[in-house]
């Protein structure tokens, strides 16, 4: 996954405005203890930090791919 597509993501699930205040104030165990924002700022996998994301704020699997994209059963 590229950073573009975490960004997508993000947006797409928590709107534009509060994808980025969640990027920067959400701590994130999974990625190291440290936000979103500076998970992918020390090169983190977006991938990895988008599923620590839904994790913490419980997007169901089913959204978790984005829009328009059904997930593999």
């Amino acid at each position: 996954m590229r950073i573009s597509d975490f960004w997508r993501l993000m947006d797409d699930e928590f709107g534009p405005a509060y994808s980025r205040v969640l990027a920067g104030d959400l701590v994130l165990r999974a990625v190291g203890g440290v936000t979103a924002a500076e998970a992918l700022k020390r090169g983190a996998d977006p991938k990895a930090v988008w599923l620590a994301v839904c994790d913490m704020q419980d997007v169901p699997p089913e959204r978790r791919l984005g829009r328009d994209i059904k997930p593999a059963n």
